[in-house]
């Protein structure tokens, strides 16, 4: 019997018809979708900025580890891509 292959490991990225901009008037980053608008708190834009499609899930928390050093990036940033996924904001 063949072994199942491993899954590919998830590289976050914005869905298809998600844009992320940066508001000046608000002084906030904007997740702009087909007919809504998000405002994105704290770091939310930083952390989106790192989901290229390239960098897996574990590869965007150590960025952001080095950047904050002491932060819950580990528990957190996971949870937030995943609900993000959910949504259907990222793919």
């Amino acid at each position: 019997m063949t072994p199942m292959p491993a899954a590919a490991p998830w590289r976050p990225a914005l869905a298809r018809g998600v844009v992320l901009r940066h508001d000046p008037v608000r002084g906030a980053d904007l997740l702009l979708l087909p007919e809504r608008v998000v405002v994105l708190e704290g770091g939310a834009g930083g952390v989106l900025r790192l989901c290229d499609g390239v960098r897996d899930v574990p590869a965007v928390v150590a960025e952001l580890a080095v950047r904050h050093p002491g932060a819950p990036v580990a528990t957190e940033v996971p949870a937030f891509l995943h609900r993000l996924r959910k949504e259907g904001w990222l793919r």
